[in-house]
């Protein structure tokens, strides 16, 4: 199917669906300039620089033992100036129009809220929402950022951590439980910057009961053929043209 029919096919099916939910992958990240910490590449560099590979940086064992590390690591790797895609603004734009009613992502940046798309699950959290271990007052990201090295509680002295969640980490189980409820409520699923084998959604797919699943990925990957519309392309050059 060419480029041109794929996208008239793509608006017929956001105008018959009834209930839009987005999958927003790591995809949508690399669109913004910054991409998985397991990447080869990037993983090698980081593993240069720490001597330690990112599976290990980013855990909660790494991060109570050998906290001023992992802050290093944390704020240079992991606190990306990122700015969203005109995908995301895209997705804002369905929203408004009453195309979309949730966004479910895997990216830690608020990449749909800060191009205002209001009804998001982040699923591994947020580095703009942190806590206090010890009293729970919150912090800002900008507070983070400014802490010279580890950053310390200014009510009780504690330690500070970011309210996203390291590997090998259980997902929020009220979010667990909101994503399954917005998948199977959804006629239409958009898979955007991930796979129908993805390891982070592959589960929540399997709960989709509806008529139409749509992937939209700039690579091949696994289970491709299983989507009822696929286009292999990244979801910045796709959903702009949708005109919402």
């Amino acid at each position: 199917m060419q480029e041109l029919n794929k996208l008239d096919t793509l608006r017929e099916i956001i105008d018959r669906g009834q209930y839009i939910v987005a999958l927003c992958g790591s995809g949508m990240m690399e669109e913004c300039g910054i991409y998985p910490l397991k990447d080869q590449e990037r993983a090698y560099r980081i593993e240069e620089r720490y001597g330690r590979s990112p599976e290990y940086l980013y855990t909660d064992a790494f991060f109570n033992t050998r906290t001023e590390m992992f802050y290093d690591f944390y704020k240079h790797e992991i606190l990306a100036d990122l700015e969203p895609s005109a995908s995301t603004y895209a997705l804002a734009a369905m929203e408004r129009a009453g195309k979309l009613k949730c966004i479910i992502s895997s990216n830690i940046y608020e990449l749909s809220e800060r191009s205002g798309c209001k009804n998001v699950i982040n699923l591994h959290g947020s580095v703009y929402h942190n806590h206090c271990q010890r009293c729970g007052k919150t912090y800002s990201v900008d507070y983070i950022r400014q802490a010279k090295k580890v950053p310390y509680c200014e009510v009780c002295g504690g330690v500070i951590r970011p309210d996203v969640s390291f590997f090998g980490e259980m997902l929020d189980s009220e979010k667990l439980s909101r994503t399954l409820e917005e998948i199977e409520k959804s006629d239409v699923l958009l898979l955007l910057g991930t796979s129908l084998s993805s390891e982070v959604f592959h589960n929540y797919i399997k709960c989709f009961e509806g008529s139409k699943i749509v992937l939209i990925h700039n690579e091949e990957t696994l289970m491709d053929e299983k989507a009822d519309l696929l286009i292999y392309d990244e979801p910045k050059n796709i959903l702009p043209k949708l005109g919402y």
